[in-house]
């Protein structure tokens, strides 16, 4: 059983591995205006991070697959909104964020010392959104949605910014609550001592 689930794993992360070659491609593909390329590329990258998650569901729990698979979405949605702010699409501060927000949830969740990513609903929210705009985007220049507008677009865009700093500011509230807790602790402890 366990020969399973390690063979599980290994499926789950060369599916991951396909969603983070996906990335550089994909952001080509929206440099040079071949959205029907991209739409392909994003389709199977969404398809890999629907099979991996089955995968990884079926085996023991992991960091490191953890670590893998959010750093092969947060590098394939980075790539391509990149691509999309550099072609005037959305707002040029998303992607950045982006990639700050998955730092500060690798540090903060201690997973480069092996511990599990420890996530919030609004950063899985956040999550999806940051692939919905590349699919809508995307999906604009292959599909006839003429509701889909650019500004809509770009106003989503700029409403993930927002959104993504919301997430970054509780999670450093968050991981900032027990030290202060610490203090409070030891202060209270030093108060205690010195009355007697």
């Amino acid at each position: 059983m366990s020969s399973l689930s390690a063979l599980h794993g290994r499926f789950a992360d060369g599916l991951t591995l396909l969603r983070l070659m996906c990335a550089g491609p994909l952001a080509l593909c929206v440099l040079n205006d071949l959205w029907a390329g991209a739409a392909i590329i994003l389709g199977a990258a969404v398809a890999s991070d629907w099979a991996d998650g089955r995968l990884a569901r079926r085996g023991p729990p992991s960091s490191y697959g953890g670590v893998f698979d959010h750093g092969a979405d947060a590098c394939f949605v980075v790539a391509g909104l990149g691509a999309l702010a550099a072609q005037g699409w959305i707002v040029s501060w998303l992607p950045l964020l982006i990639a700050l927000a998955f730092v500060q949830y690798v540090l903060d969740s201690s997973a480069h010392h092996g511990a599990p990513l420890r996530g919030n609903r609004l950063g899985r929210s956040n999550g999806i959104a940051y692939y919905v705009l590349v699919a809508g985007a995307v999906g604009r220049e292959v599909l006839p949605l003429p509701w889909l507008s650019p500004t809509w677009i770009k106003v989503a865009s700029a409403a993930l910014c927002l959104t993504t700093l919301v997430s970054m500011t509780q999670r450093a509230a968050r991981s900032s609550a027990p030290s202060r807790r610490a203090r409070d602790s030891r202060g209270a402890r030093r108060g205690g001592r010195s009355r007697h």
